[in-house]
């Protein structure tokens, strides 16, 4: 595997062509904009550590609890490859993906193609290599058809994020909305804040919704239009306010 800071790498087979494979690099996703909390305190004490059993790591936590973020950070102070789990595929050539270096997989728990993943496995096992697994599942809950495979995960030491306390909601809710350079009044944010559900997934949902319709009415994000798009995540009693 060869890469470069801030570039995409290359995939190589054992035989036959060169095989494109995505592999990404988040640049967004810095140690200086991640938002450390209690709740993702446990995770980032694992991702910390020198040294993990047999070298690998499973974490795991629902959407919007900053895995991927965590992810990426490490992948950037590790110099690891990042691959999307979701992206594997059986070659056809006959020949198989190989990385040499640290590695980042995310979305483990829905692999394309198990048998990619296994290699991966072992090929960092065998070269000293270690091996960050994200997921929404601990490997005990994820469906994993190869045998081999699920002992492997089912031996990897897992950590967890859980989901953010109220400070922690409050500060990302401005973080997405600035990410997405959204100018929203302080009466709305606070809004939003009080009545959408006390989950990261609900915040990062709503502030996309909003951001695309804003954008295809060409109209600033207002209470009216939260409730408008937001009818399944905002409390009962909003249309009563």
């Amino acid at each position: 595997m060869t890469k470069q800071d801030g570039q995409e790498g290359h995939a190589i087979s054992d035989a036959g062509p060169q095989m494109a494979f995505p592999l990404r690099r988040p640049t967004a996703m810095t140690a200086e904009r991640f938002i450390t909390s209690p709740s993702n305190a446990p995770a980032r004490a694992w991702l910390s550590r020198k040294v993990w059993p047999d070298g690998r790591l499973w974490l795991w936590g629902a959407a919007g609890t900053g895995k991927t973020h965590l992810l990426s950070v490490w992948a950037q102070e590790h110099d690891a490859t990042i691959l999307d789990a979701r992206l594997f595929s059986h070659a056809s050539s006959g020949g198989r993906i190989r990385v040499r270096g640290n590695l980042a997989i995310d979305n483990a728990d829905s692999p394309g193609d198990e048998a990619t993943m296994l290699h991966l496995l072992n090929d960092a096992l065998t070269q000293g290599d270690r091996v960050l697994m994200v997921g929404r599942l601990p490997p005990s809950r994820s469906h994993v058809s190869l045998p081999d495979l699920g002992s492997r995960l089912r031996a990897t030491a897992t950590t967890a994020t859980g989901e953010p306390e109220d400070d922690l909601r409050a500060t990302l809710l401005l973080s997405l909305l600035a990410d997405r350079q959204l100018v929203v009044s302080q009466s709305v944010t606070e809004w939003l804040w009080r009545h959408l559900p006390r989950t990261g997934n609900a915040l990062v949902s709503a502030v996309e919704r909003l951001d695309d319709a804003a954008l295809a009415r060409g109209t600033a994000i207002t209470r009216a239009l939260a409730r408008e798009m937001l009818p399944d995540l905002l409390m009962p009693d909003m249309s009563e306010e």
